[in-house]
């Protein structure tokens, strides 16, 4: 502040005296200050907005103390606590604030991540699924086409066309109800009507609904219980998942080979376990078994006569609703072939 008895050209005088002492004294832990910005990149955002506020704290301090000849007197003194309350204040805020940025970039980082995965399995669904589409069309097409032009005449070859031409309609029903109920999934549009569940009524359906396809493959399916539990759940939906889990482990099973169904109560939940004889699951691919659409070999086309669960979204529908009766499922290589496990809430007493 300029005094009363002291000229504005005294005052820019004395200004310009003191600055290059301030400068020299200052300017030190600024460049130390960069070298440890430096050295901190990596490190936590919280780290780095610290040094942020400590810099220039440090170096008015020190730019106070040069200029003053280090003799403490009373303004010396009221400037150094006003820099270390400053220091007090905003020492916490910046580390508040730099984990709470930390945590946000995080998540947004996360959310773009999940983001562009779901964008990417969503395109291989689609390129997936109308390359499966177009081929029982084909079929059906050419086949219609020959019984309206004639080609096929005799009845033995016209119930033969027929009843492909039905295979492969049933074909295109189940990839679009598969279709479906994982966009009811996705959606969260899934509502389930809770009630007890016998675990032995939907085992037995599943496999007795899945016995046509084992009989074709000469696939021995096997049912064994320690104790047959009830589960809160929904009926249509966990027998839709006992399904796609038994159909899956028939699918991957060689010719004479078994899948076995266990049925029991292990930690105080329902646990049901599916072994099949595939020979296992590459070690990078067994992340991906649950994903949209995977199905672990560039064979695009099913056998023939033998039913699918559609553009491989049946173990991704069984995930989905497994899920949404906050129930766990997961897969590891076991013996000769692999295991699906699924744990499910008990229905109260």
């Amino acid at each position: 502040m300029i005094k009363p008895n002291e000229s504005f050209s005294q005052f820019l005088a004395h200004i310009w005296h003191i600055l290059p002492v301030a400068l020299a004294v200052a300017l030190p832990i600024a460049l130390l200050g960069g070298l440890l910005l430096y050295w901190l990149r990596h490190r936590s955002l919280a780290s780095t907005l610290t040094v942020l506020v400590l810099v220039p704290v440090l170096a008015s301090l020190v730019g106070v103390l040069g200029v003053s000849g280090f003799m403490f007197n009373a303004t010396l003194t009221t400037m150094l606590v006003v820099c270390l309350l400053v220091a007090l204040i905003t020492v916490p805020v910046a580390i508040l604030l730099g984990r709470a940025i930390a945590r946000r970039s995080v998540w947004e980082h996360e959310a773009r991540q999940r983001e562009r995965a779901a964008e990417a399995s969503r395109r291989e669904l689609v390129a997936w699924i109308s390359h499966d589409l177009r081929s029982p069309l084909s079929g059906i097409r050419a086949m219609a086409e020959a019984l309206a032009d004639g080609v096929v005449a005799e009845p033995e070859e016209v119930a033969g066309y027929a009843g492909r031409i039905s295979g492969e309609a049933t074909r295109l029903s189940a990839m679009v109800d598969d279709l479906f109920e994982l966009s009811r999934i996705t959606a969260g549009a899934l509502e389930l009507t809770l009630s007890a569940v016998p675990l032995r009524d939907i085992v037995s359906d599943a496999v007795a609904a899945q016995a046509p396809l084992a009989d074709r493959k000469r696939v021995r399916v096997l049912a064994s219980a320690q104790s047959w539990p009830v589960v809160a759940g929904s009926d249509p939906e966990l027998a839709r998942v006992v399904r796609n889990l038994v159909s899956n482990a028939i699918r991957h099973t060689p010719p004479d080979g078994t899948v076995a169904v266990q049925v029991g109560v292990e930690g105080g939940d329902a646990l049901l376990s599916v072994n099949d004889s595939c020979g296992g699951i590459p070690e990078d691919e067994i992340g991906r078994v649950f994903d949209v659409a995977f199905r672990g070999t560039q064979a695009r086309t099913p056998e023939r006569g033998v039913s699918t669960a559609g553009g491989g979204l049946g173990l991704a529908i069984a995930k989905g609703l497994v899920e949404a009766h906050r129930g766990k499922i997961g897969v590891r290589n076991d013996g000769h072939g692999c295991r699906f496990e699924v744990r499910l809430p008990l229905a109260a007493p």
